[in-house]
């Protein structure tokens, strides 16, 4: 394999709305660049970056497929991520480590909610974007509406940089605005385009968008203003680099258009990344974190500066062990190089080097500056981690993503399956960033939590044909509490006599409600001795172990205080065992006095739909008792902010897709509990009775 240099390399990350052609694209790019020998195709299995048997079985890309292709001098590394919201986050992790995202959308279409969201993701760290319509060659597909859609979405820096010859099944190539060529193709043909004059039929519209092309470049270029004045026109040599520039600067957005699956306008695609999209030699430096000394170290992405590289992928393979995707971003990698790990501050070897072609492993001997590449088993790197020469020590920032959206309760099938769970679900989760595992104390289940429905299933999936898992999932149960609404003054007292010693314990309390969040509190105030001190955290432990317990449904109480003021013992027949019972018959009365209450918890909820269906989500949300905190737009978006109760949110993500046509997306975290409304309260204490009824009769 031949070694490139920085300057050579293209890295540019397809993203976009699912189905909108990012695989097909990337399969006809490697076609067309002889790095396969067949067309790959997502319907069949065959296509290079989506190899994974989830894949495959879902015919859609579920994690990032990385692959390249050679063309002319040039390496472009191509990397594929999944358009679905739910594994959306993988294009948001891989995004830093490009210098240009194709923006794929669909002909018929046009922005879809996705295609905004990614959109969002790019300008957040002002990432250039390419503008790809795809699939020009489906019923319907067409130029002008797609441009009016993206124009509408995203201004007037949108700008075509090709017109599409034909329309639909007769989509035959494509006029170039800056050349003023055309190039025509043979459908589902070698990729490869005929040039010839542009037809007669687009000879205007095209002169007069190379016209209002040359005159958007000019405009923040005095010398080029000059010269557009002067000629009226900018000579190609010039136009070119302005461009480049006007790319790099996001003052412009292009819009070429292709066709995947009929392999049309890719080679002009591929000229484009070349000579138009940003490489990585040319950025600004590279700042780390900032250490102790409050300085931020900084990197050049150029071979002469110290060896650094940033692991942003992770996956798990069942044969090859943990395979690392990185990117060179300063410095030169050298097969079997150590190198230090300083995100764990230890050591690795990087033993057989290789880049990416899907699936399969190229062996490389050294890497630039600039470069994508893979290595497997490392000791102990995971994604967001830099590694790089011990004596130049820098931390590049990790992406932050949100939380998950959903939980699921998650139980083995068998003993069998029990003792695989674990280790399948960590090694998972190192591939995974948005997937959590974790035991609620409180409701003792294990709880497994992602971006939604269609995630945890495909994780579920995993689990079964990767580490041969078989597990159940259930609604969570959700962890309710209790609490005190009154105050209560109470006598504990436990005395029992045996032959021998007896026992005997006796306390007075008064009991008084917390404000929320503020758990439990013992406050000792016992004067002359009537309770020695010995046995007064005996009090103490009789009192949480009952509240652990519950009083209502065998929820936790919480948010109390509890004054020890009086008691009374015997020298002979009091112990810790008989305070600690007599703690807990002064809870006990207590509780049946001081008016207790469930409280349930509510979760702070963002729910981002399109416009159109803002209106039925603020209905549904009154109607599962949510407040609606505040709204938003962004771009077509409302963005509703709510409190919604956890027990109207466990089967939320299925309700809103049916609601939105799968257009919606959400993210909620725990935000505080509050007192259920008292007509709930009944049912919920019958049915946590009930539970209980059967996990005792199961004990005996």
């Amino acid at each position: 394999m031949k070694v490139y240099e920085g300057a050579n390399i293209r890295n540019v990350a397809l993203v976009g709305h699912g189905h909108a052609g990012k695989t097909s694209l990337v399969s006809a790019a490697l076609y067309t660049a002889g790095a396969t020998q067949r067309m790959g195709r997502v319907d069949d299995g065959s296509a290079t970056t989506d190899y994974d048997e989830e894949e495959i079985a879902r015919q859609m890309s579920v994690g990032t497929g990385i692959a390249f292709a050679e063309w002319g001098k040039t390496k472009i590394n191509l990397l594929d991520t999944p358009g679905f919201n739910m594994f959306v986050h993988e294009a948001k992790t891989v995004l830093p480590v490009v210098e240009a995202a194709l923006v794929v959308v669909d002909g018929v279409a046009g922005v879809e909610v996705v295609t905004q969201r990614v959109w969002g993701y790019a300008e957040e760290i002002n990432l250039p974007r390419v503008i790809v319509v795809s699939r020009m060659d489906r019923d319907r597909a067409d130029a002008d509406r797609v441009l009016e859609s993206l124009r509408g979405a995203f201004g007037r820096a949108v700008v075509p940089l090709q017109f599409p010859i034909g329309k639909e099944k007769s989509f035959t190539g494509v006029v170039d605005l800056v050349k003023m060529k055309a190039y025509t193709y043979e459908l589902g043909g070698n990729g490869k385009g005929k040039e010839s004059e542009i037809p007669a039929d687009l000879a205007s519209a095209a002169q007069e968008a190379h016209e209002k092309l040359v005159e958007l470049v000019a405009e923040g270029d005095d010398k080029l203003m000059e010269e557009f004045f002067e000629k009226g026109t900018i000579p190609e040599e010039h136009l070119i680099p302005a461009l480049h520039d006007a790319i790099r600067e996001d003052k412009i957005f292009p819009v070429l258009f292709t066709s995947g699956l009929g392999n049309i306008g890719v080679d002009k695609l591929m000229d484009f990344l070349v000579d138009y999209t940003p490489v990585g030699t040319e950025h600004t430096a590279l700042h780390g974190v900032a250490s102790g000394n409050g300085q931020a170290p900084e990197r050049h992405v150029a071979d002469s500066d110290a060896l650094s590289l940033f692991v942003f992928k992770t996956v798990s393979d069942p044969f090859a062990g943990r395979i690392s995707y990185f990117k060179v971003y300063s410095g030169v990698l050298k097969n079997e190089a150590s190198v230090q790990n300083f995100t764990r501050n230890s050591q690795e070897k990087l033993a057989h080097i290789s880049i990416m072609q899907g699936k399969n492993a190229v062996p490389v001997n050294e890497l630039h500056a600039g470069d994508i590449g893979a290595v497997a088993k490392l000791r102990d790197t995971l994604t967001g981690d830099t590694l790089g020469d011990k004596s130049a020590p820098i931390q590049y920032p990790k992406v932050n993503l949100p939380e998950p959206a959903i939980t699921f309760a998650i139980e083995p099938k068998s003993r069998a399956d029990e003792d695989k769970l674990g280790p399948g679900i960590h090694k998972l989760m190192e591939e995974d960033a948005m997937l959590r595992f974790f035991r609620d104390a409180q409701t003792k289940e294990f709880l497994i939590a992602g971006t939604g429905q269609q995630h945890i299933e495909v994780v579920v999936s995993k689990l079964k044909k990767r580490y041969h898992t078989e597990v159940n999932l259930k609604a969570p149960k959700v962890p309710y509490r209790e609490t005190i609404r009154g105050k209560a003054d109470v006598q504990g007292r436990h005395k029992k006599q045996t032959g021998g010693h007896g026992q005997y314990g006796d306390c007075k309390i008064k009991m008084e409600p917390l404000p929320r969040g503020g758990e439990f509190e013992f406050v000792n105030d016992i004067f002359g001795g009537s309770i020695p001190r010995n046995f007064i955290p005996a009090v103490e432990k009789g009192i949480r172990d009952a509240a652990g317990r519950g009083y209502l449904a065998g929820f936790p109480v919480v948010d109390f205080r509890v004054i020890l003021y009086d008691g009374s013992y015997h020298d002979v027949d009091s112990n810790d065992l008989s305070f600690q019972m007599a703690g807990r018959i002064a809870f006990k009365k207590a509780m049946e006095i001081a008016k207790p209450t469930l409280l349930e918890p509510i979760m702070a909820a963002e729910i981002t739909v399109p416009d159109e269906f803002a209106g039925s989500i603020m209905g549904d949300l009154n109607s599962r008792r949510g407040r609606i905190q505040g709204m938003d737009n962004k771009g077509g978006n409302t963005v509703v902010k709510a409190e919604v109760p956890m027990s109207e949110m466990l089967t939320y993500g299925v309700d809103l897709t049916a609601m939105t046509q799968g257009r919606g997306s959400f993210n909620m975290e725990m935000h505080h509990y509050d007192v259920v409304p008292g007509q709930l309260q009944e049912k919920i204490i019958e049915k946590a009775k009930a539970e209980r009824g059967v996990v005792k009769e199961e004990e005996e």
